[in-house]
């Protein structure tokens, strides 16, 4: 028997439907492009078991570092596109080096699928103990009243701390030196030596130490005071206006991935934002729980959208050109 022609789209479409129903059958991979023990890491370690709780398959975090991310991101981009594969995408890999880089092999536009945003952990400015401000204000003053001699350390040329100092400087004149260094992490001893006397990174890298009496926090890039620091005002609120620095993290996976897979998988994430032992993990951290619309691919797509656009002027600033 002939079947009538208009049947015919729905039998091709069939086996997808027959694959999204039964998804997910074996682990899910995640792909943290960064080696373990960072932010990125702690995150990814943080979300996967409430992803698996919803998928009810284990959720296997895979550390693949190099580039700042460009080689988890390259291989990624060619990655099937089944809904077994996730990548934990960030400021560099989905923002600053697409900006930032030429002749990337990876499109983040083109080659990814956004699932939703999980969380942002705030940029702060911080200074050696021994810095005489106890203020933003006093610590531009002090820049300002000493030309070129404040230095302030980042994660590296090109990363989300180095854009926030520039964009710090364009919006307050205070001139800070930019000195990069591989991580924050790296950067965080010589801060506490006093070889730098201030510098600009993730408040999860600082915050203990401010703790400490080591080194002393001036400002967060958040757009609200942070409950686990309710002592650190924003820079907003001293007075640079509109100012915000985060690292941002959220769930990607490979274009042509089946819609009713990525529904799925959108689902497990925004259980998982939402879930009050994992935002409250998150926040002792000093990370910002993405909202219910930003943890939603349209969400984190307009979210990303937005990213790029703040990317784009801050490497300007900074004189960053595509090489």
């Amino acid at each position: 028997m002939k079947l009538p022609r208009r049947a015919l789209p729905a039998l091709l479409a069939f086996p997808a439907l027959a694959r999204a129903a039964g998804f997910p059958d074996r682990p899910v991979r995640l792909v943290v492009p960064f080696a373990p023990g960072g932010n990125a890491d702690t995150v990814g370690r943080v979300l996967a078991p409430k992803i698996s709780e919803v998928l009810g398959q284990p959720v296997v975090v895979e550390n693949r570092a190099g580039a700042a991310g460009n080689v988890a991101a390259t291989a990624f981009a060619r990655a099937k596109p089944d809904g077994y594969s996730l990548l934990l995408g960030s400021n560099g890999p989905l923002a600053v080096n697409p900006v930032t880089q030429a002749n990337l092999g990876y499109d983040p536009m083109r080659d990814f699928a956004p699932l939703g945003l999980a969380v942002r952990t705030p940029n702060v400015l911080a200074v050696h103990k021994a810095v005489p401000v106890q203020t933003l204000a006093e610590l531009i003053a002090l820049a300002k009243a000493q030309p070129g001699r404040i230095a302030c350390g980042s994660s590296g040329t090109g990363s989300t701390a180095h854009l926030a100092i520039e964009t710090f400087n364009a919006m307050t004149g205070a001139g800070l030196q930019h000195v990069p260094y591989g991580s924050g992490g790296a950067m965080a001893p010589d801060l506490v030596a006093g070889n730098i006397q201030s510098g600009m990174t993730e408040i999860s890298t600082a915050l203990p130490l401010h703790r400490e009496g080591a080194i002393r926090i001036l400002g967060a890039g958040s757009a609200a005071r942070l409950p686990v620091a309710p002592d650190i005002p924003t820079m907003e609120e001293q007075g640079v206006h509109g100012f915000r620095a985060a690292a941002f993290l959220g769930l990607v996976v490979p274009v042509g991935t089946p819609p009713e897979v990525m529904a799925k998988l959108a689902a497990a994430l925004a259980a998982a934002v939402a879930d009050p032992p994992t935002r409250k993990r998150f926040e002792e951290m000093g990370s910002e729980m993405a909202s219910a619309e930003e943890a939603t691919p349209a969400g984190f797509a307009a979210f990303l959208e937005r990213e790029l656009t703040w990317t784009r002027a801050a490497a300007e600033r900074a004189g960053l050109r595509p090489s």
